[in-house]
């Protein structure tokens, strides 16, 4: 196995051309994903293929394209901005003689430095685990053979067996602890809705500036930073909105497109919170040239997690950087649509709060009509 430095790692960064949309966009975020997890990044290796090559991914010529700029910025670590094969993994790093990773386990690698609460470190691990037992040849061929030797005699079971039945029995055991947290948060859900406590989740592409806006609203600290997976615990705070009375908004993981479906089932706890929610405030970096792509790329999580049929409002966030004015949008029916504003600055996040007093009122009244209709026929 190949060890990890103490100190940053040197990163060579491999992105093919494989007929996708948004190179340069998915290469800007490969790079802040690399400094994300605490590496440099070195040099960057592009190319083109019609294909994936089903042993190294990219073919021997640049295979050695890449081991030539590992050996010049003498970098440690190789990291791919697609998904390889437990099989092309293991070819590439026996070619090139260190580490390789795609973009699964990097992002996976940054859950792990930002998990905070115990349930976010059990979900990481379980995410970790998962996408581990796929590929736990990896660096234990030597261990294939059966054990033997005094002291080692056993059941006839080898290493490799071994590790995969001790790795079961921990996915099986997170789940469980995972279940048991899951059942305690439905608990207080239904507590709150017997209240009738209008339920608010931000969601949005990971350092769409969520956090920050959840702050502006609640006046709370949360951690908020300007890099990739800053929040992945769901924090959530009470706020008052006006007439309509008090509304449970909650901050949670953010998404990036080609998110790794191990994180959605091992986070599938967490992003249920989002799945219940009355209403969801999609936030979007107004500042960002690729944010049609990072809405796109929300949507299809939302849908994933069965959140797709939830009315939501979108937040045109940072237009202290796109120089758009605060601003409120309106749909054809007279509903809030959308939200122009600034979490940094301030601007636009009354806009926001009374909006979110809207939405409130209009819930409580379709909740009474109900009522009504069901006191009039008795």
């Amino acid at each position: 196995m190949f060890e990890r430095p103490a100190s940053g790692e040197k990163a060579v960064l491999v992105q093919l051309d494989l007929n996708q949309a948004m190179l340069d966009e998915r290469l800007a975020e490969l790079k802040l994903l690399t400094v994300s997890a605490g590496a440099s990044v070195e040099a960057v290796v592009g190319g083109r293929r019609a294909r994936p090559d089903p042993a190294l991914f990219v073919g021997r010529g640049k295979a050695e394209e890449i081991a030539e700029a590992l050996r010049a910025h003498e970098a440690d670590l190789v990291i791919f901005n697609h998904t390889l094969s437990p099989g092309q993994q293991r070819n590439l790093e026996s070619a090139l003689q260190c580490r390789v990773i795609d973009r699964t386990a990097l992002i996976l690698d940054i859950f792990a430095l930002r998990a905070r609460s115990h349930e976010g470190k059990l979900q990481v691990e379980l995410a970790q685990l998962e996408h581990l037992s796929t590929r736990l040849v990896r660096g234990w061929t030597h261990l294939e053979r059966q054990k033997g030797g005094i002291g080692l005699r056993g059941p006839g079971e080898t290493q490799l067996e071994t590790d995969r039945r001790l790795l079961g029995q921990r996915v099986k055991a997170l789940k469980l602890r995972l279940a048991k947290l899951e059942k305690q948060r439905r608990v207080r859900r239904r507590g709150r809705d017997r209240r009738e406590v209008l339920s608010v989740s931000l969601v949005g592409y990971t350092n769409a500036g969520k956090s920050t806006l959840f702050n502006a609203m609640t006046k709370s600290g949360a951690y908020a930073a300007d890099q990739l997976f800053a929040t992945l615990d769901t924090t959530s705070r009470r706020i008052y909105v006006g007439e309509a009375g008090n509304v449970v908004l909650s901050d949670t993981v953010g998404f990036i497109r080609d998110l790794p479906h191990a994180l959605v089932a091992a986070f599938h706890a967490t992003l249920e919170e989002t799945a219940n929610a009355d209403l969801l405030l999609h936030v979007v970096d107004s500042a960002s040239e690729d944010r049609e792509s990072q809405i796109d790329a929300v949507n299809q999580v939302l849908e994933e997690i069965g959140a797709g049929g939830i009315g939501r409002i979108m937040v045109y966030n940072k237009i202290d950087l796109s120089g758009a004015p605060a601003a409120v949008n309106r749909d054809e029916y007279g509903k809030i649509s959308g939200v122009f504003l600034s979490a940094a600055t301030g601007a636009g996040v009354p806009l926001l709060r009374d909006a979110l007093g809207e939405a409130a009122r209009d819930a409580a009244a379709e909740s009474s009509i109900p009522a009504t209709l069901a006191a009039a026929r008795s």
